[in-house]
């Protein structure tokens, strides 16, 4: 008798929870709802989690993390799905361990991620992304096969942001390719394609004369080339 008093108890306590549960959902997406409507992103983010703990669901999980991203949390984004490759990730859950990998200092780690993004959707973008990254771990080799794909593909309405003065500032994605470009001519000898180098950015900033960052890398290879003349001249007296 004390046993089906103990199993009736169980069964009545599971039907409890369960009800429990149902209503939670039914608050938090009434919630989640409300505060999408209101556009309060905290709001999302946190009728999301709730609703995640909830009843674990992918595709809600891939927004949650997508809105950290978005919203400059990069490490909770990656907390929130992890940076693992995973075969049937979504397309949001690519992008969104592609671009906090490379955010918070992991561009190796990023590469992998940019490329299926690249894999799945060629794109000038993406492929401007990899050329970068590829720059930044010294594969000189992939940088310059993503530059070329770039260059090639880039339409006229492409553009790309830059962030290095007060005031961000948009340059012709093709013309941010000619500056990848140089920089890869450099990298290819850093003594004997100075001028070469020099000669694209020229060229790149004849096309987007407010792109900021082609003056400060010329300086800095016009300054590289006045040291290697005096070294040479020191050695020759």
């Amino acid at each position: 008798m004390k046993r089906i008093i103990v199993l009736v108890l169980i069964a009545a306590s599971f039907n409890v929870n369960a009800q429990n549960n149902s209503e939670l959902l039914k608050h938090y997406e009434a919630y989640y709802k409300q505060m999408k409507k209101q556009g309060d992103i905290q709001g999302i983010i946190s009728s999301l989690t709730h609703l995640n703990v909830l009843a674990p669901n992918d595709e809600r999980l891939d927004t949650l993390a997508y809105l950290y991203m978005s919203d400059g949390k990069y490490t909770q984004a990656l907390n929130t799905i992890g940076v693992d490759k995973v075969v049937n990730d979504s397309d949001i859950a690519i992008e969104v361990k592609a671009i906090s990998l490379k955010r918070v200092g992991q561009p190796k780690m990023a590469i992998g991620f940019f490329q299926e993004m690249f894999n799945r959707k060629p794109n000038p973008l993406v492929a401007y992304e990899l050329a970068d990254l590829n720059l930044q771990t010294n594969n000189t080799e992939e940088a310059e096969k993503h530059i070329t794909y770039g260059l090639a593909n880039s339409k006229d309405d492409m553009k790309k942001a830059f962030y290095e003065t007060q005031t961000p500032y948009e340059v012709p994605l093709k013309t941010a390719f000619m500056y990848l470009n140089s920089l890869v001519t450099y990298n290819k000898d850093k003594t004997g394609n100075i001028d070469a180098a020099v000669d694209i950015l020229d060229s790149a900033l004849k096309e987007a004369p407010n792109f900021n960052l082609i003056q400060i890398t010329k300086n800095e290879l016009l300054r590289q080339k006045q040291v290697l003349q005096a070294k040479a001249a020191e050695t020759k007296n």
